[in-house]
C-alpha cells in the first residue's frame, strides 16, 4: 500500500481554515449541542478535539496542558461552559456514551 502524499501548503491552509470554522461553530454558533450527543453520534466531542490539539502541540515540543487546550474549544473554562451550556443527560444517553467512549476513546 502506498503512503499518502504530503499535503501541499494550499491544502494545509484550507484544512486549517475548515478546522477553525469547526472550532468556531462548536464554540460560538452551536453551544446548544451537547458533548454527549456529539460523542454518541459521531464518536468525538469538544474534549476529543482539544485532546487531539494538545497531543499535536506536545508532539511538536509545544507545552500545552489539558485545560489550556480545552479553553481553545470552549472559549472559556470547562467549569464556566458547564455552568452556562451543559444540560443534564438522560440515563439512556449516559449508557450510549459509555459504549461510544469505550469504542472511540479508550483502547481495549
Amino acid at each position: 500500500m502506498s503512503s499518502p502524499q504530503e499535503p501541499t501548503q494550499q491544502e494545509i491552509e484550507l484544512q486549517a481554515a475548515a478546522f477553525r470554522r469547526l472550532q468556531k461553530h462548536l464554540m460560538e454558533d452551536r453551544t446548544d449541542v451537547q458533548n454527549i450527543d456529539l460523542m454518541n453520534l459521531a464518536g468525538f466531542c469538544r474534549n476529543c478535539l482539544s485532546r487531539w490539539y494538545q497531543e499535536a502541540a506536545n508532539a511538536r515540543g509545544i507545552e500545552m496542558g489539558k485545560q489550556e487546550a480545552r479553553e481553545l474549544f470552549y472559549g472559556m473554562t470547562m467549569d464556566d461552559w458547564k455552568a452556562n451550556y451543559q444540560t443534564e443527560a438522560t440515563p439512556d444517553k449516559q449508557d450510549t456514551f459509555k459504549e461510544s467512549f469505550a469504542r472511540n476513546v479508550t483502547k481495549g
